[in-house]
């Protein structure tokens, strides 16, 4: 068997070692005759996994008391949702900060349900036309010190722009203001301090596990906000209560991404996968930066170490690239496509030989086209 390179920015490359225990406890969970995916989900057995789940990813994350884990349904778009439905019963306002295409969405789907402004939008003072590079000034950020929560991306998936620290909402002038962040992307990469957050929010398929399953990071004095027509199986006070088993969680998805947790808490945690990620990310935009033939649009001290967007100055040569990279066994590279070009995901689970390999490629590919 042949393992390629995935540089898909989700659903995403996971740990080998993560899918080879799975591959053995398939059949037979620990002795218990059935696969995870047969499992009662308030049955012993899985119980335990789920507990444990937690445990590791509190420990990961240095969680503090007073913040529920809750293990949910729907992705980062359906918290786009449940977000506000949860947060803006009692006061209809919230504040977006829009850095790329998900926190515009964000805010599109927010504006659905109350009384939502931008605090600061990226793309009308970007020096490229139409796209996101930079992350404004916090100085210049119009929020209002009334409003439920302000929202921010943490890492923009489509267009490479990462927070590298969070703002101070003290001096914002919005120090009862709740951040919201949407981290999808780049949870577990790097030390995140969950206490500048009151909520924090992130579909599994990028550094977690597979698709299905939604962690929401919440503290405890948000959990009674929720608008009237929340659904109940939405509601973060039902499912904090019930400790993510109001309804049916996803639950092999929280099995792997417990063996993900492991795997994380084996190799060293997140300080050790953080040195990992930069060191992937140097790699690359090292060698994006030293060639005239590609291109790279955001603003250097922005840039993600997860997501990579790049493009041939010669866009032509765009299937001749991608073709190349394929028969080298570096697959998902194509950018997405509101933005087109490429992009290279790098999550925790890509190897540095993998990014080497992507380096190499794109070197040729420059010589004997270039």
């Amino acid at each position: 068997m042949t393992r390629v390179y995935n540089f898909s920015a989700g659903p995403a490359v996971l740990p080998e070692e993560v899918l080879r225990q799975a591959a053995e406890e398939m059949l037979d969970w620990h002795g218990s005759g059935m696969s995870v995916m047969e499992m009662s989900h308030r049955g012993k057995e899985f119980t335990s996994i789920i507990e444990q789940a937690e445990t590791d990813l509190r420990e990961l994350m240095d969680i503090p008391m007073g913040y529920q884990v809750l293990f949910m349904q729907g992705g980062g778009i359906g918290e786009n949702a449940i977000v506000p439905l949860n947060l803006l019963g009692r006061n209809n306002k919230a504040d977006f900060v829009v850095t790329g295409s998900w926190s515009e969405k964000s805010f599109k789907e927010a504006a659905r349900y109350g009384d939502v402004q931008l605090a600061a939008n990226a793309r009308n003072a970007s020096a490229v036309q139409g796209k996101y590079t930079f992350i404004p000034d916090p100085g210049g950020w119009q929020v209002r010190s009334d409003a439920a929560y302000l929202h921010l991306c943490g890492n923009e998936t489509i267009d490479g722009v990462e927070f590298s620290d969070w703002p101070n909402m003290v001096a914002l002038g919005a120090p009862d203001v709740p951040l919201v962040v949407d981290v999808s992307s780049h949870i577990l990469s790097r030390p995140i301090d969950i206490s500048r957050f009151g909520l924090a929010f992130g579909g599994a398929q990028k550094n977690i596990g597979p698709a299905g399953l939604t962690i929401v990071i919440v503290r405890d004095d948000l959990l009674d906000q929720a608008h009237a027509l929340c659904p109940s199986a939405f509601n973060y006070r039902i499912v904090a209560d019930n400790k993510s088993m109001y309804n049916t969680p996803a639950t092999y998805a929280i099995y792997i991404a417990g063996l993900v947790f492991q795997w994380l808490k084996r190799g060293g945690g997140v300080r050790a996968m953080e040195a990992q990620n930069i060191a992937k990310a140097q790699l690359l935009y090292g060698a994006l930066d030293a060639s005239k033939f590609y291109v790279t649009h955001v603003v250097q001290a922005y840039r993600s170490r997860m997501n990579v967007p790049f493009f041939l100055r010669d866009e032509s040569l765009n299937d001749a690239f991608l073709a190349g990279a394929k028969e080298r066994g570096l697959l998902q590279l194509k950018g997405h496509k509101s933005v087109g070009g490429m992009r290279a995901s790098l999550y925790n689970a890509m190897p540095l030989a993998g990014v080497q390999a992507l380096v190499d490629h794109l070197g040729e590919f420059e010589k004997s086209h270039g």
